[in-house]
């Protein structure tokens, strides 16, 4: 059976004066349809970059060094920049942090839709406007017929959100890639938002790729999780699997830090130490000088991830066995 999206081997570099860093060294990962899969790292992991390299959208100075994607068979990164044009917004759609970044303030919602309807569809108007209102009322936006005709600055930011879950439907596009689709909501909107992306998943046969800090959301949301550090997968497997029994010191580091996980009362864990910067990443393991169990081979091989106990849960440690 062929995957809806398999990266194999990304490589991404930016190009500096000084030479070239690789942010993004040697990740795969296979997604089916309708699948939900989480990449999970603190910040400068590379999670977004991986997120952006997928749909080719790398800003300059960064590009693909290496490694392939492919979406339904098709080599993404090969394409020509019109090609790729027609795909991206129409078989793959992306969600970012910040719903007023992604919306135009002084269009009303129906010009935003209409607009990216007949960018990827030949469609009349008034065919474009009923599949703009089908898609607010698919993510429950309650009176979309007057909701419609209303500027962004008019919805609360949960309602902005959902009006840009679904310009990311307008296409039924096969892939959603949502990057920390949540992080400017209240708890309670974001459970809503979660719930919706993982019931349209169901219902739409989407694959969804959630790129996120929040070990919680993961664990609601997705099927399968791939811990990300410095440009490299650590540990990837079933999400239960992997957060009631992670094998990464760096996975364990960040499970014991969610404060969910101590006795009230108690202090926090945290894991010492910072992510390393793209000019300064360690040799061997990259996670070895804030980790408690490495070893003499952790500071001179890079580990493989290969994998344990089951062939769906990888690591990539030295020591873990």
């Amino acid at each position: 059976m062929s995957h809806l999206l398999e990266v194999k081997d990304l490589e991404v570099k930016f190009a500096l004066r000084f030479g070239d860093l690789t942010a993004i060294n040697g990740v795969s990962l296979t997604l089916d349809k309708g699948e939900r899969l989480g990449i999970v790292g603190e910040s400068g992991a590379g999670k977004s970059v991986t997120g952006f390299a997928i749909i080719n959208l790398l800003s300059k100075p960064g590009y693909i060094s290496a490694g392939r994607v492919l979406l339904e068979g098709q080599e993404l990164n090969r394409l020509p920049e019109e090609d790729m044009r027609k795909i991206r917004g129409n078989r793959i759609s992306m969600i970012f942090q910040d719903p007023m970044m992604t919306l135009n303030p002084v269009l009303t919602i129906k010009t935003q839709m209409i607009e990216t309807i007949l960018a990827h569809a030949n469609v009349s108007k008034t065919e474009a406007t009923d599949i703009a209102l089908d898609k607010l009322k698919k993510v429950h936006i309650p009176s979309s017929e007057k909701r419609i005709h209303q500027y962004p600055h008019e919805c609360s930011g949960g309602m902005r959100q959902r009006i840009v879950v679904a310009i990311a439907l307008l296409t039924n596009p096969a892939l959603i890639i949502a990057d920390e689709p949540t992080t400017a909501l209240d708890v309670t909107i974001q459970a809503e938002i979660m719930d919706l992306l993982q019931e349209l998943c169901a219902s739409e046969k989407m694959g969804l790729i959630l790129i996120t800090h929040d070990l919680g959301v993961v664990s609601q949301v997705t099927e399968r999780i791939a811990v990300m550090y410095a440009g490299k997968i650590a540990e990837i497997g079933p999400t239960q699997v992997v957060i009631h029994d992670p094998q990464h010191p760096y996975t364990q580091g960040l499970i014991k830090a969610l404060p969910g996980s101590l006795q009230p009362g108690s202090r926090l864990n945290q894991i010492p130490g910072m992510m390393p910067t793209l000019t300064d990443i360690p040799p061997g393991c990259a996670f070895h000088p804030r980790c408690t169990i490495s070893d003499t081979i952790c500071r001179m091989e890079v580990p493989a991830l290969i994998s344990r106990h089951d062939h769906d849960h990888m690591i990539a440690c030295h020591v873990v066995k």
